[in-house]
């Protein structure tokens, strides 16, 4: 555990971009798609893809 504060402590620049990424490829994928209607895995992966991007709350689509 150690090992993991060091880590991005020493590498918080990199650390900060990586997740800025994360969050802007996420909303702009939710952005570009609609929601899917089915209980499908695609349904799933959508929920994962929201929460990375954090559209939370009012922020989902309807």
């Amino acid at each position: 555990m150690t090992d993991l504060i060091t880590f991005i402590t020493e590498n918080k620049q990199q650390v900060v971009g990586v997740l800025t990424s994360v969050v802007a490829v996420a909303s702009a994928i939710c952005a570009l798609t609609p929601t899917p209607k089915d209980d499908g895995i695609v349904r799933k992966l959508y929920v994962v893809v929201e929460w990375l991007a954090l559209n939370i709350g009012k922020s989902k689509q309807k």
